[in-house]
């Protein structure tokens, strides 16, 4: 026991030695020259952290095998996290796709407008009717809240070519003290649970596309929901369809990737499809403000994904809100509204069924060479088309999404298009996956 207690103390003394020979080295580095470096250098940083840590790892691994005082197991899985991706998905070769569903042109799908006291909710209404295939097979429902006279005549004068209702509680909301300033915020989800009843507790609908008043929509958009609607029939593991991508900009999206869709683990709304049945789960516990925050959160989302397009669908007009503008001048503004009409329900969409999906998308990003943050934002990463950049802690990720120009915030853990912790887009004509290691854990929610 003397002897165990030895080997343990020198092992500890080892590694705080350790620690403390790094911080000094990282309190030694000289600063940035200037400015115009300061990415480059918390890139490097960044980098270089990541590097040390992978050493003390190695340590700690050293440690603990001579000391004897821990047993070698592996960690528990944990079901909030998810499992670890199995290594037999990196060499798996693709599935054969199964038939496309063939009574997509039967399929009635309303699409719930939710407007308030915006009379630029025309812009959004001319947008839906100038697309609209059918009006028999996408009826147009708008729910009014707020009571707005202006934004209420707007909407009337589309006469028979859309349906208007409106929400009839106009009270104010109990609010805790520290909220009062939310109060819009707990009204719009008090007029999401009353109009999503109306849809599918009134009026019986068995779907619906949800959009908000201050949104635009692509020539495809009605093409690409009607392609889409029977996945959410037969993936349990999906449970939306969104038209948005949150990094939607010119210079993150493939400019020839208009018929490219994605699954994501974030929740993206701005334009979405739920089945009747998920409504049906949500609406008893539905909360009293914040719902797409709420929405995001594991408890609600169980493990299942949405399915999102490289170019996004819709595109949002409205800086004015209870949001203040947030993101709007910095990031809304830029996202580029796919122009190029798909043909997508005459295409085979069965790949994005997660049975499909996974494997390749495990050997898609595995499969890509493992290069430095660094050298993608410099040119410096020769050939290849498709590149791989890991992270490995919330605060590398978040100064590497900074550096490439993609959102960094994270909700319950989960980075904004994110697929099994893998974020995608293009950097100067090239794929990157900013992604975990490859035996990832699953998603932390303390990464929020």
């Amino acid at each position: 026991m003397p002897r165990k207690v030895s080997v343990a103390a020198w092992g500890a003394a080892l590694f705080i030695s350790w620690n403390a020979i790094l911080l000094l080295y990282l309190m030694s580095r000289p600063k940035a020259p200037d400015a115009s470096d300061l990415t480059a250098n918390v890139i490097r940083l960044a980098e270089e952290a990541e590097a040390e840590l992978e050493k003390q790892k190695g340590l700690l691994q050293q440690i603990h095998h001579y000391s004897g005082l821990l047993n070698r197991r592996p960690a528990p899985q944990n079901a909030a996290h998810g499992p670890e991706l199995p290594q037999r998905l990196f060499n798996a070769s693709f599935p054969s796709p199964t038939p496309v569903a063939s009574d997509s042109q039967s399929t009635i799908i309303p699409v719930l407008v939710v407007a308030c006291d915006r009379p630029s909710v025309r812009k959004c209404l001319d947008s839906l009717l100038k697309y609209r295939p059918s009006a028999e097979q996408f009826p147009i429902i708008v729910s009014q809240d707020c009571g707005h006279s202006e934004t209420a005549r707007v909407i009337d004068s589309y006469g028979d070519a859309i349906t208007h209702i409106s929400q009839p509680d106009l009270s104010e909301v109990p609010v805790p003290p520290e909220h009062r300033k939310f109060q819009g915020y707990y009204k719009i989800s008090r007029h999401y649970r009353w109009a999503l009843n109306q849809i599918f507790r009134v009026m019986g609908y068995k779907s619906a596309i949800v959009v908000e008043d201050d949104l635009e929509v692509a020539p495809d958009f009605y093409e690409y929901f009607l392609s889409t609607h029977y996945l959410l029939r037969k993936d349990p593991t999906l449970w939306c369809v969104s038209a948005w991508n949150d990094n939607g900009k010119e210079a993150l999206v493939e400019a020839k990737g208009t018929s490219i869709l994605h699954r994501s683990d974030f929740f993206p709304g701005l334009g979405w499809l739920l089945l009747r049945e998920l409504w049906e789960e949500l609406e008893p516990k539905w909360p009293a403000a914040f719902w797409d925050d709420w929405v995001r959160r594991p408890e609600q989302r169980l493990g299942r994904a949405c399915v999102r397009p490289e170019l996004p669908r819709t595109r949002t007009f409205g800086r004015k809100g209870v949001s203040q503008g947030q993101f709007f001048d910095q990031h809304l503004k830029f996202i580029k509204l796919n122009q190029d009409p798909v043909a997508f329900t005459k295409m085979d969409l069965s790949y994005l069924l997660k049975e499909s999906y996974d494997p390749w998308f495990a050997e898609q990003v595995y499969g890509a060479p493992k290069v430095r943050a660094e050298d993608v934002l410099k040119g410096n990463v020769p050939g290849g088309r498709t590149v791989r950049v890991e992270y490995t802690t919330r605060d590398t990720f978040k100064a590497m999404a900074r550096a490439f120009g993609v959102m960094d915030d994270l909700k319950s853990g989960v980075a904004r298009v994110a697929y099994l912790g893998v974020v995608s887009f293009t950097h100067r004509g090239r794929r990157v996956f900013l992604a975990p290691p490859q035996n990832w854990g699953g998603y932390d929610p303390s990464w929020t």
